[in-house]
């Protein structure tokens, strides 16, 4: 343990020093270009696997909320080469991928049925971008996985037998301990920051809980909130509710300047 201890430490000490927009310090050992890349390579073979949308109009819509959205990041953010791609799929889901590339399921479009509810879904997974989840992401699993390859190699010395039984608790331990509660602040980091991001951009930050109170009553059976890798509905709910009042004070100011968007389907 003490072995899997010290190469998690020394992997820790030689990450990139990097902090959020907020200022919550990232353990980043996967650097944004390499992120970007990958995430650019994803991209490509999802448009290869894919099927795309045909329908202008739905295209339109999508590309329209999404461009007003990355006009109010930060300049450096601006300048990646963002993409949006539709794709013909009843599933609710949309996703951001380092790099700058978005995707929307055709059937997210049926849950967010207006443009401020699909600003609120975008807005959220351009935040996971702009907040650098995915290459914090790939960090934390690669500290972990070097826990569990050091205490692997101590193991084995002893009993093939012990090896699978702690491989075994420390991989829970892991998930649970480290990897999903990370995944849940991440979810929570992208809703308020989705959700300031679309007041800047003019849409009704409002839209974000009742998307997110759309999905709850869409939504089945659930694993308990420590089993799963998003926060509680109730909980997120609560969260933009607080924060509602910031970011509406936001779109007050977006639309005295004049960012009205008008993104018809």
């Amino acid at each position: 343990m003490r072995i899997a201890l010290a190469l998690v430490s020394t992997l820790g000490l030689a990450a990139g020093c990097a902090t959020t927009p907020t200022g919550r310090s990232q353990l980043l050992l996967v650097d944004e270009r390499q992120a970007g890349a990958m995430g650019i390579e994803a991209f490509a073979q999802l448009r290869e696997r894919g099927r795309i949308a045909t329908d202008s109009r739905q295209r339109a819509h999508v590309e329209c909320v999404t461009r007003a959205l990355i006009a109010q990041l930060p300049a450096d953010w601006q300048r990646l080469d963002w993409e949006v791609e539709l794709f013909e799929d009843p599933a609710a889901n949309a996703f951001a991928l380092p790099g700058g590339k978005v995707g929307v399921n055709t059937g997210m479009l049926d849950l967010a049925a207006d443009q401020d509810r699909l600003a609120a879904v975008i807005g959220h997974e351009v935040a996971h971008v702009v907040y650098r989840h995915g290459a914090e992401r790939m960090s934390q699993q690669i500290v972990a996985q070097a826990g569990l390859s050091a205490a692997a190699l101590l193991a084995d010395a002893r009993s093939p037998d012990n090896s699978r039984l702690l491989l075994g608790a420390l991989g829970a331990g892991a998930q649970v301990g480290v990897l999903l509660p990370f995944s849940r602040h991440h979810e929570t980091e992208a809703d308020l920051e989705g959700q300031r991001l679309m007041a800047r951009a003019g849409f009704d930050p409002a839209a974000a809980l009742a998307l997110w109170q759309a999905m709850d009553e869409r939504g089945g059976a659930r694993q308990a909130t420590w089993l799963s890798t998003h926060p509680n509905p109730g909980g997120r709910i609560r969260a933009l509710q607080e924060e509602l009042p910031a970011s509406r004070a936001l779109f007050e100011q977006a639309r005295a300047a004049g960012r009205q968007p008008q993104c018809r389907r």
